[in-house]
Parts: structure tokens; sequence; C-alpha cells
């Protein structure tokens, strides 16, 4: 279980590293369900992500980071239903991002209940 949780780790931090620079090289406006965030949280986001990145992979570095991962877990995936609430409430009737955001979501949770309660690192 522990390898498991360790390739979603990664795995999840490639991801969200990805969405981060995705989201400085790109505006709110790009993703029409989402255009009610104003850019200052849009690109701070985007270093909350980069952080979370981080904490994702800080165990690597020793011990001490051993609590990291569930909470980078959770701050991502409160930001995927956050992203997920803000669709629902623009009436936008295509559910395919939704449906991503979700699965993401899902993915930290999983990681987050693994880390606590399933797998010490």
């Amino acid at each position: 279980m522990n390898a498991l949780l360790w390739i979603l780790q990664v795995l999840l931090a490639l991801h969200t590293t990805m969405g981060a620079v995705w989201k400085f090289s790109s505006s709110e406006q790009s993703v029409p369900s989402l255009s009610a965030i104003p850019h200052g949280a849009w690109l701070a986001l985007s270093g909350l992500e980069l952080l979370c990145a981080l904490g994702l992979i800080a165990p690597v570095m020793g011990k001490p980071f051993a609590s990291l991962p569930p909470l980078a877990a959770i701050c991502i995936g409160a930001e995927m239903l956050l992203f997920t609430g803000l669709h629902l409430r623009s009436g936008n009737a295509a559910h395919g991002q939704m449906v991503y955001w979700l699965v993401v979501a899902a993915f930290c949770a999983f990681i987050a209940y693994g880390r606590l309660v399933l797998v010490r690192l």
C-alpha cells in the first residue's frame, strides 16, 4: 500500500505542478465556469498548488515532513471541490470538467486517507 500511495503522490504532484504552470500562463477566463475567480486569487491558487506539490513529495527529505502529504492532498482536493462548486453555480451544462475535478478530488481523498489511517510513512 505504501508503494501505491507513493506512486499516486508523485503523479498528483506532477499533475498539480502542471496545473499551476498552466494557471500562471492562462487566465481564469479560459475556463468559463471559473471566471468568477478574481485574477489575484487565480494566481494565489497557482502558488498554493506549487506548495502542495512540494508537500506531496517532501517526506523524501526526511521523517519530519511526513505529515505534509495528507495536508497537501486535502488542500488540492478542496480546490477541486471549489472548482466543482463554481462550475455548478455557473449553470454551465457541460459537465466534463466537473467530472475531471471530482476524480482528482477522489484521488486526493484516497491519498489523505491512506496516509492518515492506512499507512504511516
